[in-house]
């Protein structure tokens, strides 16, 4: 219903929980008022209408309108947004040399100086004043699709030329309705709004309940983004579901806590590697190559993708065998020494984020970047600097590890390229998917894109990504000399 602009993603249909997802859900069908003391069952502090706009959901955890304030209701954020809106309105119509005013109850609305209706349209202002309009002539926006109104906003604010910098758009990750992870099954020709088996389990609200129940998933309906009942047990409210162990790509179970009998026991922590632990591993990249002559180009070899923040298979190392493990080489698993190492000991469970003063305690205010072991002088990538965070440590040997990538696959006569943004990632001369593979250049290519697919892979666990980056290159025949292997 708003104007969306182009090369833009928003959000979908708000869904909100079963049985208040509805007009009738929520509003009485004849005296049309809401039934507020329903809203209580879950927002124990709405008593009247006017408390609504004080209710905030833990999916919303960004500064919308950028005032510092992350606790108020989603009214007020949009409110803030309005006000930045119109006040860029007026900017942009003084300087057309045209001012304009907007009075949301005098038809048509948007006046210009002479108090008639405004004239002096030009596209980009019509745009931004119909979303505008949307945005005040719906006055539960606040309930019925916040997101997709702070999207409307925001853009229109950045298309007049506003600065953005300070304000927010997209929500967390798991919350991002608007975004790929969520929104990729739209289309008729990708499922027509229906996730596939093979990917609903981490990317439908629906699917990781339907997995911990039947151990598999069948499609499930696309949705904008994950709900409560995603990682809650409705059953159990509010109570998270109970994971004992977590089974990886590689077949291996692992879990973030035992008992006193040494078994695996519930954590919450087990819930979030159910999805973060990537789709390949090096059982099956070995079933893929069979027995094929490690420097023999073979057109049959296809790449294979790790998939996006396998943050769980980087923890846990050679414990589970997310990366490519080379025969005869040993590899480190767990940290289980270091005091936080669980997922939600690092990150809020809601917004994401690293809980950067966490790190304080021994790290000071060192930024995550920079952190290394705090006794450790080893030179790692041999650049001479022992001081630099294991992020520098761990860029050095990748970008050695794409060099030596590049001058094998030149050797081969198939010159290779990486895109981190296009799939599928590695291209050849002719911007084509890459299909001169032989096994050792598959391999390195998949240890490659492990490393830029898990971001936070220098604090999961620095040691086991040095390792495989390291052995990436020597296999290819690179010199590694100047590196220390952990």
């Amino acid at each position: 219903g708003g104007y969306e602009y182009d090369g833009k993603a928003y959000d979908a249909k708000h869904d909100h929980v079963p049985g208040y997802n509805t007009c009738i859900g929520c509003h009485n069908q004849h005296t049309l008022e809401i039934r507020v003391e329903q809203c209580a069952n879950c927002h124990q502090e709405v008593a009247t209408v006017e408390d609504l706009k004080d209710v905030r959901e833990k999916s919303s955890m960004r500064d919308y309108d950028g005032d510092g304030d992350v606790a108020e209701g989603m009214f007020y954020e949009l409110q803030g947004l309005q006000e930045i809106l119109y006040a860029q309105i007026q900017a942009y119509a003084e300087e057309q040399g045209t001012p304009i005013s907007y009075d949301a109850a005098t038809y048509p609305y948007f006046m210009g100086a002479d108090g008639k209706a405004y004239t002096a349209w030009t596209p980009r202002l019509l745009k931004a004043a119909y979303n505008y309009q949307v945005s005040i002539k719906d006055p539960g926006a606040f309930a019925h699709g916040n997101k997709y109104i702070v999207e409307l906003l925001h853009d229109s604010i950045e298309d007049l030329g506003g600065n953005v910098s300070g304000l927010a758009r997209d929500d967390a990750g798991h919350f991002a309705g608007n975004t790929e992870p969520f929104r990729h099954w739209d289309g008729e020709e990708e499922g027509n709004g229906t996730v596939p088996g093979s990917c609903a389990k981490c990317h439908s609200a629906s699917g990781l309940p339907q997995f911990i129940v039947e151990g598999t998933t069948i499609g499930n309906p696309a949705s904008n983004g994950f709900q409560c009942s995603t990682c809650h047990d409705e059953a159990n409210w509010p109570e998270r579901y109970q994971i004992a162990s977590v089974t990886f790509p590689s077949g291996k179970a692992v879990s973030f806590a035992t008992d006193a009998e040494g078994k695996p026991a519930a954590d919450d922590s087990n819930l979030c590697i159910l999805c973060h632990q990537g789709r390949e591993s090096t059982s099956s990249v070995n079933k893929a190559l069979g027995d094929k002559p490690e420097d023999t180009v073979d057109a049959a070899i296809r790449f294979r993708n790790i998939h996006y923040f396998a943050a769980g298979a980087t923890l846990f190392g050679n414990d589970v065998q997310g990366a490519y493990q080379y025969t005869g080489k040993e590899y480190v698993g767990f940290n289980a020494a270091h005091p936080l190492n669980k997922c939600k000991d690092c990150h809020d469970v809601h917004a994401l984020e690293p809980k950067v003063e966490a790190c304080a305690a021994c790290h000071g205010s060192a930024a995550p970047e920079d952190i290394r072991f705090n006794t450790n002088t080893t030179d790692w990538d041999g650049d001479g600097n022992v001081t630099e965070g294991m992020k520098s440590e761990i860029s050095t040997i990748a970008d050695a590890l794409y060099t030596e990538i590049q001058a094998y696959a030149e050797k081969q006569g198939g010159p290779i390229t990486y895109n981190a943004s296009a799939y599928p990632y590695w291209f050849g001369a002719d911007e084509k998917a890459y299909a001169t593979w032989t096994p050792s250049l598959l391999k390195a290519a998949f240890n490659y894109q492990y490393v830029q697919k898990d971001p936070g892979n220098y604090v999961h666990n620095p040691k086991y990504v040095l390792q495989f980056l390291i052995d990436s290159i020597a296999d290819l025949g690179g010199n590694v000399s100047a590196f220390t292997r952990p």
